[in-house]
């Protein structure tokens, strides 16, 4: 885990870029104490051991079934109950096997763990001894130092003609040109890191934050190590992922933020874990 500093910073954003109803703005100045980010989202292997020490059950596990992007999935030709075409609903898909029955993590024991809930994660932080992050946190160790910027590294998403994340490339959901070098989910500590020393803060899964979800809460006095939210209906997602989209969803910028209910998985959800000082 890398050790940072904390301090103030400038958090959110005023962008035209942003989604009003996702509440990323308006900027306010945060300030937090010293904490411990994990270079990397958790890993297929790292869960794979809590997992088998605990003989734990996730969410999607348990209801029998999780959702998948649908030219990855190994069933075809399956419908959508979610509206969204481009997500269906796999008998089977779960952490394990993350397009369906029959697929494995077997080559993938360094990529992002994904078809986790929050709950699942929580479960997790609370076996290693460490926690999901504050959103603030999240976003703070994301922005690696630089202010206000939209990324990780700055304000251009291919700086030179180099991609430094994984997002879409083409027309979504139809074709993804892979031009970034993958069109899933990518391993965890691919691209160059921010410079902090953290890999894939934005783009390849998505990551549970511990706060709920709340697109006005923040709007006030919660300057100092905030906690999010007292209650709510979601917990917060930040980061984007590779199914992510200028033309759909360019949530892969720093300040970008969505929501999902605590049981939910996909194959596009992951996390990451802070330790405190």
């Amino acid at each position: 885990m890398v050790h940072l500093d904390g301090g103030s910073f400038l958090m959110g954003s005023d962008s035209a870029e942003t989604f009003p109803s996702d509440g990323e703005g308006p900027v306010r100045t945060i300030t937090l104490s010293p904490l411990y980010v994990a270079s990397t989202a958790v890993t297929n292997e790292q869960f794979a051991e809590f997992v088998h020490a605990r003989r734990y059950v996730t969410d999607a596990e348990r209801i029998g079934s999780s959702f998948v992007f649908h030219a990855h999935s190994i069933e075809k030709n399956l419908p959508s109950p979610l509206g969204t075409p481009w997500w269906v609903e796999v008998v089977g898909a779960s952490w394990a096997q993350p397009e369906g029955l029959g697929s494995s993590i077997a080559a993938r024991p360094d990529f992002p763990v994904v078809h986790v809930s929050w709950n699942d994660a929580l479960a997790y932080c609370h076996w290693a001894g460490v926690r999901l992050p504050t959103e603030a946190e999240w976003e703070y160790a994301a922005r690696g130092g630089l202010v206000q910027k939209s990324f990780p590294w700055g304000d251009q998403l291919t700086p030179n003609g180099q991609h430094m994340c994984n997002i879409w490339q083409g027309t979504f959901p139809h074709a993804d040109f892979g031009e970034d070098g993958f069109t899933a989910v990518a391993p965890a500590d691919s691209y160059k890191p921010n410079r902090f020393g953290l890999f894939n803060m934005v783009g390849n899964t998505w990551e549970w934050c511990a706060d709920f979800f709340d697109k006005t809460w923040h709007i006030g006095a919660h300057a100092f190590d905030p906690a999010g939210a007292p209650s709510g209906l979601h917990r917060v997602l930040k980061g984007g992922s590779f199914l992510c989209h200028e033309s759909y969803c360019n949530r892969y910028r720093v300040s970008a933020r969505t929501g999902n209910t605590q049981d939910t998985s996909s194959a596009h959800i992951g996390f990451r874990v802070v330790r405190d000082v």
